[in-house]
């Protein structure tokens, strides 16, 4: 979730419970103020034995947004995701910048890994035969990956979407192809001979 969505709901619970809060108190004092004058007719007091006294709806409201408020502030950089902090500026471009370096350094590593060791077993048991043999149709790779029809399907549409696969249609099929990024990084996918 974003930060500036994550504020924006926080920011739109604690102007809900003002407002319910500041309702109740009006409609308190509106109920107060009649029993004094009903009770000052009668010559009694009547607002001694009805209803809440207003400051209490009052405080009350204050209490509730107050608590509502800390609870978020003490999650909030549990429920915001990291990717929404990196771009947050904070008035610290050293650490940015040097956030970025290593970024950029990660990414023109060479793993020491193949990628396919961390994907799901089922998407490298589709990826495999693609990077393989690419043109491949979906029955070929049901054949290949022993699955149905429809985890073939289903995962080769999880890749695409992935921008790691394309389909291109073949009659009543699919010929599956790596995306080029795939095609021209295939050492990071297979391990070294």
């Amino acid at each position: 979730m974003k930060q500036k969505h994550a504020d924006g709901a926080a920011a739109f619970v604690v102007g809900l419970v003002l407002l319910i809060g500041g309702f109740a108190t009006w409609q308190a004092y509106q109920q107060w103020v009649a029993l004094s004058e009903m009770g000052d007719h009668m010559g009694t007091s009547i607002t001694a034995m009805h209803g809440t006294h207003p400051v209490w709806y009052l405080i009350g409201t204050i209490v509730a947004a107050g608590v509502i408020s800390g609870l978020y502030l003490g999650v909030r950089d549990r429920i915001v995701s990291p990717n929404a902090q990196v771009g947050a500026s904070d008035g610290s471009d050293a650490k940015t910048q040097v956030e970025d370096d290593a970024l950029e350094a990660t990414q023109t590593a060479k793993p020491e890994r193949p990628i396919l060791d961390f994907l799901p077993d089922d998407e490298r048991r589709i990826l495999q035969p693609v990077l393989a043999s690419p043109g491949l149709t979906q029955i070929e790779l049901r054949d290949r990956s022993d699955f149905s029809k429809s985890k073939v399907s289903q995962t080769v549409t999880d890749l695409e979407k992935r921008g790691l696969l394309y389909r291109e249609p073949q009659g009543r099929t699919y010929r599956v192809y790596p995306s080029d990024e795939l095609k021209h990084n295939k050492s990071q996918f297979f391990p070294p001979d």
